[in-house]
């Protein structure tokens, strides 16, 4: 709802836009926060330091997972040890059923962006900020840095605290630490979202359009892995680690 309200105002040079041009413009020619500092922060939202960083959270969670589901295997295979399988699951929890969704959805998650961001930046073709003026850009609504920022390090948060749920107890974070990284994400993407206004990338709006699109997408991926990624006892009891290879039941 709030992203169909922002892209209709933008569309139709309603007055929020034009409250959203001022404030822009006001933002960009403060001093109050450094050109430098703000230009790094703009910068994480670059395509190049957004995706490695998601590409490690990835590759840890998948191999994390496929040892989890390698643990499990080594318990269902051990006769002897079938009385104790509860006891396994009290000290393990369970395991992921198919432990390569979760890195797979946040690939595709962040892959999405363009395809959302740039049909809409053709479509819209909003001009942006003077300081942008005769660049080759055919639109800056919604901000495709926003959106990847707020995807790539929104859902490598989201992968590295699925692990409270799903995770051992000596590896899974605490709720401190899961409330000290949402926040720390949070800030980080709020820097990158000032960066780009304050440098004169983007209006106020492309930012907060971005943040909407991002939200579906971290949504999708949330119902997505709680849908089909798995992680019931009882399931993986059963004989499931998806994906695991000829050892799997």
């Amino acid at each position: 709802m709030l992203f169909a309200t922002l892209t209709w105002q933008v569309a139709e040079h309603g007055p929020l836009r034009a409250l959203d041009e001022r404030l822009g413009r006001t933002l960009a020619a403060a001093g109050d926060i450094p050109s430098g500092l703000a230009e790094f922060f703009a910068d994480l939202g670059n395509t190049v330091v957004a995706l490695p960083v998601l590409l490690v959270v990835m590759v840890w969670t998948a191999w994390r997972g496929r040892q989890r589901c390698r643990r499990w295997q080594q318990w269902q295979r051990e006769p002897a040890r079938e009385g104790e399988q509860g006891g396994a699951d009290a000290a393990d929890g369970p395991a992921p059923v198919r432990w390569w969704l979760p890195p797979l959805a946040a690939g595709l998650a962040l892959a999405a962006v363009p395809s959302l961001v740039v049909p809409l930046k053709l479509w819209l073709a909003r001009p942006g900020p003077p300081q942008m003026a005769g660049g080759a850009h055919d639109g800056f609504y919604p901000s495709g840095h926003g959106a990847t920022a707020a995807v790539a390090y929104g859902v490598a948060a989201l992968l590295l605290t699925r692990g409270a749920r799903s995770g051992t107890p000596d590896t899974a974070p605490t709720a401190a630490a899961t409330v000290t990284l949402t926040a720390s994400v949070a800030l980080l993407n709020a820097g990158v979202g000032i960066g780009l206004v304050r440098r004169g990338y983007h209006w106020p709006l492309d930012v907060l359009g971005s943040w909407c699109l991002a939200g579906v997408l971290l949504a999708v991926w949330c119902a997505v892995c709680d849908r089909w990624a798995g992680g019931g006892a009882g399931t993986v009891r059963q004989g499931a680690c998806d994906g695991a290879g000829p050892d799997r039941a």
